[in-house]
């Protein structure tokens, strides 16, 4: 006699799969989109121009690297959407600093292959989730220095130093708006 499968068994086997893919399917927005006041969109505009601008005429003018692509993403944060936790200065600063750091270290040691950039973007995320720095833009950060293999100067001029203007750019025109609070905290 040949023993029918059991069809449970398999349920039981492809249930975790469908449980799976059912998480992207994702739900509605429980909050609708509101728009931010005209003034709060001028400020963000304002410390946009100015900190990138501050950052680049630096380099322009001082010949001073200063500028990192991913300080573009790290101003959408900081001036658009200053409230969310990864704006915030240790965010900003330390997930700039951590991601460099991570950057040199690898490129130092793998050079600039394909892997060794997947590792240092993955390093570089690990450790800015352990240290609670996470800044999505840190991730940009490691990617350019493994792909450049930058110096160890990397670290502090242009992403330190650029991270600290950008930084010290948000304190000053976000908190020109009465319905913002920049920082939320430092630490």
């Amino acid at each position: 006699m040949n023993p029918q499968p059991s069809s449970i068994g398999g349920e039981e086997r492809v249930a975790p799969l469908i449980r799976y893919l059912a998480k992207m399917k994702g739900t509605r927005r429980t909050t609708p989109l509101l728009a931010p006041a005209r003034f709060d969109v001028f400020i963000s505009w304002l410390g946009a121009f100015l900190g990138i601008g501050t950052v680049t005429a630096l380099t322009l003018v001082y010949k001073m690297p200063l500028l990192v692509a991913s300080f573009g993403a790290s101003a959408v944060l900081v001036y658009g959407v200053p409230d969310v936790p990864l704006a915030q200065p240790r965010n900003v600063i330390g997930g700039h600093f951590l991601s460099a750091v991570t950057a040199v270290t690898v490129a130092t040691i793998f050079g600039s292959t394909w892997w060794s950039i997947a590792l240092g973007v993955a390093l570089a995320i690990a450790l800015m989730l352990v240290t609670h720095t996470a800044h999505p833009p840190g991730g940009a950060t490691a990617l350019v220095g493994i792909l450049s293999k930058a110096s160890w100067s990397f670290i502090f001029t242009p992403v330190t130093a650029g991270a600290l203007i950008l930084v010290g750019v948000a304190l000053l025109t976000n908190n020109l708006s009465p319905n913002r609070r920049y920082p939320r905290y430092w630490i």
